[in-house]
Order: C-alpha cells, then structure tokens, then sequence
C-alpha cells in the first residue's frame, strides 16, 4: 500500500519570525514563548489585533 500523496509531499508552513507566539497542540491554544495564552497578553492582541492559528478551518468564519 502507497502513502496518500499529502502525507508524501505536504510540509509545515514556516514559522514567520515575527509572530511572537506558537500553536500548542496539546492545549490547543496560541502560546507565548513563556507558555501563556497569547491571548492574554494586551500587549500583543493590540500589536496584532489578534492570535490566529492555521489549526482550524480557513473556510469558516467562526474558527
């Protein structure tokens, strides 16, 4: 049996360098390099106006 053709060629976006937080899988939020939810930084849902993730469906609005 053969791969599907995504999981032979499909790759993780890049990280963007200026985005100072990350998805954590296991709690499934945005987290700060220190572990907290980047949504309860002030300082940085006003520097970005908010902390999307690729996680969830780019086809909703309600994601």
């Amino acid at each position: 049996m053969t791969e599907p053709f995504a999981l032979r060629h499909a790759r993780p976006a890049a990280p963007d360098p200026s985005v100072p937080y990350t998805y954590d899988p296991e709690l499934q939020l945005n987290v700060l390099p220190d572990g907290t939810p980047a949504a309860e930084d002030h300082a940085v849902l006003r520097s970005l106006g908010t902390t999307t993730s690729t996680a969830g469906s780019k086809t909703h609005f309600d994601d």
